[in-house]
């Protein structure tokens, strides 16, 4: 019997201790859901908000545009009175409200990724806040509004970085800790997936452009924020793509030294065109004073304007015009003056000082350059509208260096996924000769400008995988 009671007492405990053990996993467990969730939830508001905003902005660009090309139809002539004048009043805005929202935005995301810390003497509100917002979409559509060559992607990662940002700052402070510079990763990833509707390109553009840390430490967070975003958008303006189904001809390998010689010239242009932006940007800053500054925005618009007058309508807008006719039009005459209105036109616009995109516009321009150098090679109109794709995607690697981003974003605008090997190829081709040119982007090296104007910024060393954890 002592032996039984024994057995029975030790049962007893066994069965104490499970129960106990597994009250304790449960709570556990619990908590641990309560927070993911919480750690979740910051990704998933700013998503929809981002998304949200991305679209209405899109829908108010593209109204602009429709204003200034009625004008325009009108009498080309309004052209010498529209531009000026809204050159001056996006210039304006930047200079007077918000300094940092002028240019295309990505350089100010990478430089708030740069500075970003989760301590007091963190930086990077100085690049993504609200105030940003109003001003990046108010100056911008003014540009837009008087024929501007500048789109509307780049403004809208800075915005949805600002969103991003702006959401981690009103977390309460019993939040599980949500790091500041993943936030801002995750922001340009859902801004360029509710913009063009590419999540790859968003998680492409993330990893290979904003940051250097292991995607394995804001997985989720990415992906969580282009699913939303994406989806959202698609929920609003249904689902579409950027640029339509080009009907396209396979391929042969023989085919391939006709993408290398256009992606040679695409990627070289996109390299030179950026040392123009640069070289112009030094020259508004060399004069100082906020008069010479205006009179540079507007001598900037005239010459837009007379770019305008001498090749055509294709120096207005952001582009997608010219895309569209490229691509799908059923007789296209593609020549040099469309070439000179896609480099010129954007050119002076984003010189002007207001703000505005380039990731449309360098489209434009690589396929300007695809289109007019394509009939050397008497190719049939699936070819023809390969080459022009190929021109794209290397002016844009030129522009941006991030080759990969430049193949998906065209490979998902279109849907063409039997030519993304011919994409990556002339991907590949125009970072080689863009690099030649110049070591470093444009937004590299707008970034570096824009951080050697913080008063002692010293780099932040890169945080640890413990502290990045979002998920």
């Amino acid at each position: 019997m002592p032996s039984s009671r024994f057995d029975r007492f030790t049962e007893s405990a066994v069965q104490f201790i499970s129960g106990w053990l597994e009250r304790v996993r449960q709570w556990l467990i619990q908590s641990r859901a309560r927070e993911l969730m919480l750690l979740a939830l910051p990704y998933q508001v700013s998503a929809v908000l981002t998304a949200l905003v991305a679209v209405g902005y899109a829908k108010l660009f593209h109204w602009m545009e429709e204003r200034n090309l009625a004008l325009l139809d009108h009498d080309p002539r309004w052209i010498f009175l529209s531009a000026p004048l809204s050159f001056l009043v996006s210039w304006f805005l930047v200079m007077r409200l918000a300094p940092l929202a002028g240019g295309s935005g990505i350089p100010q995301l990478m430089a708030a990724i740069e500075v970003a810390t989760d301590k007091k003497r963190d930086a990077s509100w100085r690049f993504l806040n609200v105030r940003i917002i109003l001003v990046k979409v108010a100056s911008s559509l003014a540009m837009v509004l008087g024929g501007g060559a500048v789109g509307r992607e780049g403004p809208t990662l800075q915005i949805a970085g600002s969103i991003y940002r702006t959401v981690h700052k009103l977390l309460p402070p019993f939040w599980p800790k949500v790091s500041r510079r993943i936030m801002m990763i995750t922001g340009g990833a859902a801004g360029l997936s509710a913009a063009f509707n590419t999540p790859l390109g968003g998680i492409v553009f993330a990893v290979e452009e904003l940051t250097k840390t292991h995607i394995a430490q804001f997985r989720t967070a990415v992906l969580t924020a282009v699913i939303l975003s994406g989806m959202t958008a698609q929920w609003l303006l249904g689902p579409y793509l950027f640029l339509g189904y080009p009907k396209l001809q396979p391929a042969t390998f023989s085919f391939m030294y006709k993408i290398l010689a256009i992606a040679l010239i695409s990627g070289a242009a996109g390299a030179l065109f950026c040392r123009g932006l640069l070289a112009f940007d030094k020259l508004r800053r060399s004069m100082g004073s906020v008069p010479k500054q205006a009179a540079f925005a507007v001598a900037c618009a005239m010459l837009f304007a007379i770019t305008f007058w001498l090749l055509g309508a294709h120096t207005v807008g952001s582009g997608k015009a010219l895309l569209e006719e490229y691509l799908f039009a059923d007789q296209v005459a593609p020549d040099a003056k469309n070439v000179g209105a896609r480099l010129l036109g954007p050119l002076f616009s984003f010189s002007a000082g207001g703000a505005g995109g380039i990731f449309a516009p360098a489209l434009s321009a690589g396929a300007a350059i695809g289109g007019w150098i394509a009939p050397l090679f008497e190719p049939s109109r699936g070819q023809f509208n390969l080459l022009v794709l190929a021109g794209m995607t290397a002016f844009l690697t030129g522009v941006t260096r991030s080759p990969f981003t430049s193949a998906i974003l065209v490979l998902e605008m279109t849907d063409r996924h039997s030519a993304i090997f011919q994409l990556m190829y002339a991907a590949m081709m125009g970072y080689l000769v863009a690099f030649a040119f110049d070591r470093k982007s444009y937004y590299e090296r707008m970034k570096l400008r824009l951080l050697a104007a913080i008063p002692n910024f010293k780099p932040e060393p890169a945080p640890s995988a413990e502290e990045q954890r979002p998920d």
